[in-house]
């Protein structure tokens, strides 16, 4: 444990960080997972919608790097588009 009372500050300070961002990084999972899962039904448009929003919203925030949301949403977009393409 730190002795200096700044750097026992900051040890809470990054404890709250964490927990928040982990958090946040565990919803964005679900809602990619939810938007994979639903391919192909009526429900897609909106789990879809409702991930692009979460991986914008954390790439803001600095949660994951921009770039990361950007390969993330690219690539989910591609899916989702090849399982609408075989459906038709």
């Amino acid at each position: 444990m730190a002795n200096i009372k700044s750097q026992k500050k900051r040890i809470i300070t990054n404890a709250k960080a964490n927990d928040r961002n982990k958090a946040v990084r565990s919803e964005l999972r679900s809602r990619v997972k939810a938007a994979n899962e639903t391919a192909g039904t009526p429900e897609n448009a909106e789990a879809l919608r409702l991930a692009v929003k979460r991986l914008d919203t954390a790439a803001r925030k600095r949660i994951i790097h921009p770039k990361q949301a950007a390969r993330r949403k690219s690539r989910l977009m591609r899916k989702l588009n090849a399982t609408a393409a075989a459906a038709k």
